[in-house]
């Protein structure tokens, strides 16, 4: 049993121990003797446990946002890879797809290309004439670069039919090889999910890869 004594004695023999041990240092409480004051000696230590507190949280924070963008990586890299090894349209689409609800959670998503049904190979996306396209989604069509926010419920019904009644907001990204081939959209029955003021660069990102994908299998 060590008693007082042998703890000064220690300390008293190794001056640098609080210095070696910081830990030790946040957990000690030193109340002042007049009563409520606080004395200089605990308000340091209490202004170096709250930083360290502080700093902790930082840490943790940095730490998770790591590991969610590890997580983020991974279904990006696996969704391209997949991409890019398909040999035929209705792959690449059925890939899409699935990675799009079981990966990013996405609620609803449609892929439309453009053209005639009769000559484009058989897939889960929608075909749809491209002066019907840019009647009803020109705007979309035309914008070059991906959107986000609350579309009209015209142009919801182009995009996604049926469940244009359950969706509040929409992303959107056209697609594009020397010419405009399709759009990809994606929606959310929150009308402040997809917000005009957010980020898009995964989108933009997923949206480059089709460009390049699919046109080789549109033929």
């Amino acid at each position: 049993m060590i008693d007082e004594t042998q703890i000064i004695e220690h300390l008293l023999a190794h001056p640098d121990f609080f210095t070696r041990h910081p830990e030790a240092l946040e957990a000690l409480q030193l109340p002042h003797e007049t009563g409520s004051a606080i004395s200089l000696v605990e308000r340091q230590v209490s202004v170096l446990r709250e930083r360290n507190l502080e700093m902790r949280q930082r840490l943790n924070n940095l730490l998770t946002t790591a590991r969610e963008n590890d997580k983020l990586f991974e279904k990006t890299k696996r969704l391209v890879l997949t991409l890019i090894e398909a040999n035929s349209l209705g792959a690449v689409v059925d890939a899409l797809f699935h990675s799009l609800q079981a990966d990013y959670d996405v609620q609803f998503h449609n892929l439309l290309l453009l053209g005639d049904a009769g000559t484009l190979p058989a897939s889960n996306a929608r075909v749809v004439g491209v002066d019907e396209a840019h009647q009803h989604i020109g705007s979309l069509l035309r914008s070059n670069r991906a959107l986000c926010g609350v579309l009209r419920q015209e142009e919801l019904r182009f995009l996604f039919g049926a469940d244009a009644d359950r969706i509040g907001s929409v992303a959107a990204v056209p697609l594009c090889h020397g010419r405009v081939f399709g759009i990809l959209a994606i929606g959310n029955s929150d009308p402040n999910h997809y917000r005009s003021s957010m980020g898009t660069l995964f989108l933009s990102y997923l949206a480059e890869v089709l460009n390049r994908t699919c046109p080789r299998l549109l033929r």
